[in-house]
């Protein structure tokens, strides 16, 4: 039996999309892509308040986007590169449609 390519494809996952879409989460994001830092780091770098960063890192928790890792009294904070990973897939089998559909310019007629 063969499906249609609308069955096929998987959207791309909206909350995750609206979780690193906030302009601060997205440059946590970016931080932790280069290396494993605590709060104290992200507070450095990103010039943010201290409990608006935990609220923000305890969202991309929640959401899976990035691990806990406890060290001493600090906790550090680590990306999870195949959650990226899946929504960038998602996007690029999106994209991919958006090319065959654009190459064989099928166009669904109207009623």
């Amino acid at each position: 039996m063969m499906t249609s390519a609308k069955t096929e494809l998987i959207p791309p996952d909206a909350e995750l999309v609206r979780v690193i879409a906030d302009p601060l989460r997205l440059q946590i994001v970016t931080l932790l892509a280069r290396e494993t830092l605590c709060t104290t780091h992200l507070v450095e770098e990103t010039g943010a308040r201290q409990t608006n960063l935990s609220n923000h890192l305890r969202v991309l928790r929640e959401a899976g986007v990035v691990d806990t890792e406890p060290c001493g009294r600090f906790t550090y904070y680590k990306l999870r590169p195949d959650v990226l990973a899946t929504l960038a897939g998602s996007f690029t089998a999106l994209a991919e449609t958006a090319r065959t559909t654009a190459a064989t310019d099928r166009k669904r007629p109207c009623p």
